[in-house]
């Protein structure tokens, strides 16, 4: 049984369709303008006290950016290999964690809230932490099937098979290996996001 979380934020795509560097883009909340890597660093503190940022493309921006914040508490780790894929990069995290289970945590879901990370915290612990487990968040609608969403818990048993897949394949080869899945029932439709175009930004600054 693993007994620690590690935060994992994904933040190596090029954000082409974008424009700009997306774990970068200014977010203007209730609280105050945040980027999407800063509100999920805060969102998810709660979890460990050293959270890891996988970079790529705009590796250089995010580190210029998290000393501008005096983030020193945060872990680099830049994938030379971002152009195939996260699964890559979420390998970098475990190969850097190797006991821990990771809480995926992607800037393309950016808004997700403190609670959500608490809920998926609290859900992995009374599940007994399986090693080969998955956890998922999901909004439960009154009619239809649950809707899965971002950031994911991964355990170490099961991310270790991460060296058995190509860099680019699909994360749910990963989850087809899981056992047990399971679901956290949140009220943050923020799981729900992906941000991705202008008109993702648009929308995510509207609501």
């Amino acid at each position: 049984m693993s007994g620690t979380i590690q935060l994992v934020v994904l933040a190596a795509g090029a954000s082409e369709r974008l424009g700009t560097c997306k774990a970068l883009v200014p977010l203007a909340l209730p609280s105050g303008t945040t980027t999407p890597l800063e509100h999920l660093l805060t969102a998810g503190a709660g979890l460990c006290d050293r959270p890891l940022v996988v970079t790529g493309k705009h590796h250089d921006e995010i580190a210029r950016a998290l000393d501008a914040l005096g983030r020193d508490d945060v872990e680099l780790v830049r994938n030379a290999d971002w152009e195939r894929g996260r699964t890559g990069g979420l390998a970098l995290a475990h190969a850097r964690h190797p006991a821990s289970a990771l809480c995926v945590a992607p800037v393309d879901v950016p808004l997700v809230e403190p609670a959500v990370f608490a809920t998926l915290a609290a859900s992995w612990e009374r599940a007994g932490a399986p090693a080969r487990g998955w956890l998922a968040p999901c909004i439960v609608a009154p009619e239809g099937p649950p809707r899965f969403g971002h950031p994911v818990v991964v355990g170490p048993g099961l991310a270790h098979g991460l060296v058995d897949l190509d860099p680019d394949a699909p994360l749910r080869r990963l989850r087809e290996r899981a056992e047990p899945l399971l679901a956290a029932p949140v009220d943050d439709r923020g799981i729900l996001d992906d941000l991705d175009e202008p008109t993702d930004l648009a929308a995510l600054l509207r609501r």
